[in-house]
């Protein structure tokens, strides 16, 4: 492939990701700027949030590092925190490795730039046939990335001229999970790992309670989807040798 049709390539991986990432722009503008306002109030300017934003790119990491900055956290202390919290990740990065497979130098920033909101669009929905996969992953990945540090710049930059009650702020987050959940579940066909999440978070929530269910509730789904893999890859097989059979039988000579 030519230097020009890469660069038309990744440009039509950009013009498709951009409306399928606009629920995580309003949810990041928000979040973000919840953030930078956070970061605002102890002291650190637009400069300090653009940076963490850059380096870390971890919403809930991020809000976490403001209180552990503000308490003068210990290193240990911070590093054991972030771990627990951000231990999830182990599972998304599990089920996106025959998809990064070939990404080639850009599977690093792929990884890195694996948030909660980027692994739920990525691994619910299919890229169109016309654009690279690779390109495709690349784009929702740089464009969330890129929401995400302009909020925090918004809302540092706008925490030292104006006074914000912050207050609901954080419920965007939860209303962006439940726009893509939603999104996904009328997209897709397969509403088996949906059911899973939800029936496992249940048990979860109600035996180890608000503090402690998630990764007994992600171990348990990622069981779950390991024991009914076959079974849930082989309906797309049927449903598309289906399709191309009725695709046949339709298509005059």
């Amino acid at each position: 492939m030519s230097k020009g049709s890469k660069g038309a390539s990744r440009l039509s991986a950009f013009r498709v990701a951009f409306p399928r990432t606009l629920p995580v722009l309003a949810g990041y503008l928000a979040l973000g700027a919840a953030f930078g306002l956070m970061l605002s109030s102890i002291g650190l300017g637009p400069l300090w949030a653009v940076f963490m934003s850059i380096i870390i790119y971890a919403g809930s990491g991020q809000f976490l590092a403001v209180t552990l900055i503000a308490s003068q956290a210990s290193l240990p202390q911070v590093a054991l925190l972030t771990f627990l919290l951000n231990f999830r990740h182990f599972f998304y990065g599990l089920s996106m490795i025959s998809r990064y497979k070939d990404a080639g130098l850009r599977k690093g920033y792929l990884i890195f730039a694996m948030t909660d909101e980027t692994y739920a669009l990525l691994a619910g929905g299919v890229p169109p046939a016309r654009v690279d996969a690779t390109d495709y992953y690349f784009a929702v990945s740089l464009l969330d990335h890129l929401y995400w540090i302009g909020g925090s710049f918004i809302g540092a930059a706008a925490g030292h001229l104006i006074t914000f009650d912050t207050t609901g702020v954080d419920f965007a987050m939860p209303a962006l999970f439940v726009v893509l959940a939603v999104e996904q579940w009328q997209s897709s066909s397969k509403h088996a790992p949906a059911l899973f999440g939800l029936c496992f978070g249940i048990v979860s929530l109600l035996i180890f309670g608000a503090d402690l269910f998630l990764i007994p509730a992600l171990v348990a789904i990622a069981a779950a989807l390991l024991l009914a893999r076959r079974k849930l890859e082989d309906k797309p097989v049927a449903d598309a040798s289906a399709d191309e059979q009725k695709a046949k039988e339709v298509t005059p000579p």
